[in-house]
């Protein structure tokens, strides 16, 4: 067994959709990113990775590369999914959270959940994501950023 742990954060800008987990959330701003910008997915992703030592993110999927403009995070996912396959290791459980003051997450939370239990083939009770404010401290509290973390257990196959 070997565990990842990840950690995302962007910026909220006006003229960007808000999506995190893979559910566009109805938001006046979103993250700024090459992406779609899904820190909770980026977290996750990078979790995964660290779980098995295949290096970060922007290593496999780096915001050089117009191919990844406007990527849907879920399918770099999907991708990690993959890559973490051919390390020969599936995944146990994911935890995360998201760090944010607004908007309030709690109704979205459950598709959250479904789409990356989808996506990896998981019960959806292998995949936990907690909303948190910053109680109005630093960027995340004062509304200026969202920010992520995640932790991936993984077991050979």
């Amino acid at each position: 067994m070997r565990i990842g742990l990840g950690y995302d954060i962007h910026r909220l800008v006006e003229d960007r959709k808000l999506i995190l987990g893979g559910v566009e959330i109805p938001y006046e701003l979103g993250l700024l990113g090459h992406s779609d910008a899904d820190v909770l997915i980026h977290s996750i992703i990078d979790a995964i990775l660290g779980s098995v030592a295949l290096r970060d993110i922007g290593y496999h999927f780096p915001d050089t590369d117009e191919k990844y403009k406007n990527a849907n995070s879920l399918e770099l996912l999907k991708e990690t999914k993959k890559l973490l396959l051919n390390e020969g290791y599936k995944i146990i459980n994911i935890d995360s959270n998201i760090i944010c003051q607004k908007p309030k997450l709690s109704p979205y939370i459950e598709e959250m959940r479904k789409n990356i239990s989808q996506v990896l083939e998981l019960k959806i009770n292998q995949v936990s994501i907690k909303a948190k404010t910053n109680e109005k401290m630093d960027s995340m509290g004062n509304g200026l950023s969202i920010s992520t973390n995640a932790i991936v257990l993984v077991e050979s196959i």
